[in-house]
């Protein structure tokens, strides 16, 4: 991992070389201060303070200085200094004014490579280290860009490498770090237990058999928040099985699992007053002589028969069994993560991770706190009028529809019906997946929904 607390550092005097924010409004300003040798050199580069990222180099008697453009001087989004890091030589720098605040993420996120799968490693430029005077605000962005690479290097990590047992040991890993309580489920104990997870993971061979992965931590006095997240960690799409295009990027249907532990980490390590519970159902969606078939009916751990409609939907069938486990605790609050339907990024695109909630006052402040960080998610319907498309002739409900209409939300509607009325539940159908590179973040996994809701939690459960 990164060492991310090495490359933002608090303000002691040191040496470093300044960087200069202007936008398009400001730069005609700032320039007539400048040299006529920087003003000749900006004007070679066609620098004009309105193409974000741009920056030009000023050079100082041996050193120098940098100056880049932004979308807004006054209002720095996270990723608006990603751009330098990749482009700089090693060093320190400080903004000539003003603080980074969120904007030191993108710096951060910026250095973080996987690169245990290369021989040939690209050179090692040094680390950039950004200097700030907010010294309160290093650890909590540090924290942030340590839970986003663990997202990015669970996603991608190939399948081969990171079967059940190994998201277990990655969980039992992460979590040693706040002292939480890890417990998994796993063999002859869930067939009684986890019906659902048992008959997804079935066809998976021995090493890679499936399991109902938990942790708690926190003091059992405070509110209950449960996390789960779907951690298919290959989905072959059984015997129903995908394409070759569909199944060339299914390392990543773990990627609700890896956004629900950075998460129980994040709310850890920030101290919240809560009591929490992680649940990973890890299963690999496999092909065998043991393969769940369409037509068979399982009955899950909450009660109901389901009838399988489809075995490529099958993260609603172990999130039921995981929702429902979830519930027996009476929580205040769930929340899950999953890579869950094409229909949401059909809708949506890559960027946007599908929100749904059962209490408005729970969607409105998710869409909040994704303002707020500027990691966006977009609202929804729970359409009740859509129920009627998870009827099955003789079971309680099918998993899947056979409509291509409405897919995302029907899926929230199966996962609906494994949580109680009256416990408040928000899940979030993410891509975790970047497809095009931007400054700070690679082509590859990503989190996508994990910020927005921290911010939640942080507002719902102020650490006074």
């Amino acid at each position: 991992m990164t060492q991310f607390a090495s490359l933002l550092v608090a303000e002691r005097g040191q040496k470093a070389r300044a960087v200069h924010l202007v936008d398009k409004t400001s730069f005609a300003d700032w320039a007539k201060g400048r040299s006529a040798a920087d003003r000749a050199l900006l004007e070679a580069h066609r620098f004009d303070g309105k193409t974000g990222y741009a920056s030009v180099i000023l050079p100082r008697d041996g050193e120098f200085e940098v100056v880049t453009a932004v979308a807004n001087v006054a209002s720095l989004s996270p990723w608006c200094l990603a751009k330098l890091p990749e482009t700089l030589p090693a060093g320190e720098y400080r903004l000539a004014q003003g603080e980074p605040g969120k904007a030191a993420l993108g710096w951060l996120l910026a250095q973080h490579r996987l690169d245990a799968y290369r021989n040939k490693k690209a050179p090692d430029p040094g680390p950039r280290v950004l200097v700030t005077g907010e010294a309160a605000r290093i650890d909590p962005i540090v924290r942030l860009a340590e839970a986003t690479a663990l997202v990015r290097d669970l996603v991608n990590i190939p399948a081969g490498d990171l079967g059940p047992a190994e998201l277990e040991q990655s969980v039992r890993d992460q979590v040693s770090a706040v002292d939480a309580e890890v417990r998994v489920t796993s063999g002859d104990a869930l067939e009684q237990g986890y019906p659902l997870v048992l008959a997804v993971g079935a066809a998976a061979s021995r090493e890679r058999a499936p399991r109902l992965i938990e942790a708690e931590w926190g003091d059992p006095g405070h509110p209950r928040v449960a996390i789960v997240g779907k951690g298919v960690c290959f989905d072959s799409g059984g015997l129903d099985l995908k394409n070759a295009s569909g199944m060339r990027l299914m390392k990543k249907d773990m990627g609700g699992a890896a956004h629900a532990l950075a998460l129980f980490n994040l709310a850890a390590a920030e101290r919240l007053p809560v009591r929490l519970h992680l649940l990973i159902p890890a299963v690999e969606n496999a092909v065998s002589a043991a393969a769940l078939r369409p037509g068979d009916i399982v009955k899950s751990r909450q009660g109901l028969h389901v009838e399988i409609d489809n075995t490529d939907a099958e993260g609603r069938l172990i999130l039921a069994d995981a929702l429902a486990r979830a519930a027996e605790d009476r929580p205040e609050l769930i929340i899950d993560f999953a890579t869950l339907t094409g229909a949401a990024r059909v809708a949506l695109g890559p960027d946007l991770p599908a929100l749904f909630a059962n209490r408005d006052d729970l969607l409105e402040g998710l869409e909040a706190a994704g303002k707020e960080v500027e990691d966006p998610l977009w609202r929804m319907p729970l359409w009740d009028g859509y129920e009627d498309m998870l009827k099955s002739d003789i079971a309680d409900i099918a998993n899947a529809t056979g409509s291509q209409l409405a897919g995302c939300v029907t899926a929230a509607l199966f996962l609906r019906r494994f949580v109680p009325k009256e416990t408040a539940w928000a899940h979030l159908d993410t891509f975790a997946w970047r497809p095009k590179a931007k400054p700070g973040r690679p082509k590859g996994g990503d989190a996508l929904g994990l910020r927005a809701a921290f911010e939640l939690l942080s507002r719902r459960y102020p650490n006074r």
